[in-house]
């Protein structure tokens, strides 16, 4: 170790690695003794980081047999997320034709079929991403990243191609509204007629609201959609604990003393608490907060309640049902991977509401913006009738594109 040691006394991190660690790596001025345990659980995580890291560098494994497998293991992931897209544009596609039949009609699956088959891709096809990364040899670190990369890549197209699909239902909609406004029209027509040719001095027709023809709103129809993705979402995380953890572990736990093996070590064993896994999923279930609040404003508060449920469940299935994981790696470099994908899809998630609020027409029958030829024309609106001259004026300036690229470039 003192030969290894350089003038600096750093020394080389790449030998002499685990004598460094047993003769350096323990703090004597610690005298609080829960902050010797938790030195003493951080030191021995280290080592076996650095034992995984030795046994890592140490392989020797044939390239071509190792390139040709991850091959075969990216094809079968791209197989995996095609058809969970088709999947999810089929359901949708079917749901509009059961919506024009009557949803009263058909049974409680078909009706929600769409969330549940979000739900259920969400919960399986990780679970297959994982099965395939066992061919690709990568070391624990990379494989990480890959297996989230792939999740992100399927969560992020099945909310895409459910976003498309709903264009389709938007323009459905937006088809009905035109025969809509038509019968209204022959409506007020028939109803001035039937009035006009009566004695002026007979009173006048009242009318129930409920007998005026109404028009559809896709803006409604768009914040449900989103409403039930959250609500089956949330019930598929619930019913997973509760079965796939709970039960699992209680079969282990009593069977195991009668089973004709260990179950605790070998199939099925205790669940581990994927860490990685759930913060994969908050960065969804935000991205959906955040498509889906300019049509359901409740939603944020719907999502706040389902988080508080969510932070107590999963407390108790870590404390009963869970055990680490066993794969040990230094994951603190992670924590940048999983800001860029929640800047990703802040991004992502903010495209579909913008394109609507730009170039899609509002109801006519519904909503504070009906009666206008897109959403934005509320702004200038209000510029021009609520703020004074100047403002107006400052703002127009501001949006000028040659001071508004310059300065998304900048951020």
């Amino acid at each position: 170790m003192a030969r290894n040691a350089n003038e600096s006394g750093i020394g080389d991190d790449n030998s002499f690695n685990f004598c460094w660690k047993i003769f350096t790596s323990w703090d004597y001025l610690i005298g609080n003794p829960e902050t010797a345990d938790n030195k003493f659980a951080s030191i021995t995580t280290s080592f076996k980081e650095a034992i995984l890291e030795e046994q890592e560098s140490r392989k020797d494994d044939n390239i071509h047999l190792t390139r040709f497998l991850r091959v075969l293991a990216n094809f079968l992931v791209l197989c995996c997320l095609a058809g969970s897209g088709y999947l999810i544009y089929f359901v949708v596609r079917r749901s509009q034709k059961f919506a024009l039949d009557g949803l009263e009609n058909h049974t409680w699956w078909e009706r929600n079929e769409v969330n549940m088959v979000m739900s259920l891709l969400g919960m399986f096809c990780p679970m297959l991403f994982d099965v395939i990364s066992t061919l690709e040899n990568y070391h624990p670190r990379v494989a990480l990243q890959w297996q989230l990369g792939r999740i992100f890549a399927l969560f992020l197209g099945n909310l895409y191609t459910f976003i498309i699909a709903l264009m389709d239902a938007i323009n459905l909609k937006r088809k009905e509204e035109k025969v809509v406004k038509y019968n209204i029209t022959m409506w007020e027509a028939s109803l001035y007629n039937g009035t006009g040719s009566e004695n002026s001095t007979a009173p006048p027709i009242t009318i129930h609201p409920a007998d005026v023809p109404r028009g559809p709103c896709w803006e409604t129809m768009v914040g449900q959609e989103f409403v039930r993705l959250i609500i089956s979402d949330t019930m598929t995380t619930y019913i997973t604990l509760l079965i796939g953890d709970f039960l699992r572990a209680v079969l282990v736990r009593f069977l195991n003393h009668c089973w004709c093996w260990d179950l605790e070590a070998g199939f099925p064993s205790y669940s581990e608490f994927d860490v990685s896994g759930n913060v994969l999923g908050l960065i969804f279930n935000q991205g959906m907060i955040w498509m889906g609040a300019f049509y359901a404003p409740c939603l944020p508060a719907l999502n706040l309640l389902r988080l508080h449920v969510s932070m107590y469940l999963q407390c108790w299935a870590v404390m009963c049902c869970n055990v680490p994981q066993e794969r040990v790696f230094k994951a603190s470099g992670s924590n940048n991977f999983y800001m860029a994908m929640l800047l990703v899809i802040l991004f992502l998630s903010t495209l579909p509401a913008i394109y609507t609020i730009v170039t899609i027409p509002p109801s006519f029958d519904c909503g504070p913006f009906s009666g206008k030829n897109r959403m934005f024309d509320v702004i200038q609106e209000t510029l021009e009738s609520d703020f004074p001259a100047w403002f107006s004026k400052v703002f127009s300036y501001a949006s000028n594109p040659g001071l508004v690229l310059p300065f998304i470039l900048l951020m």
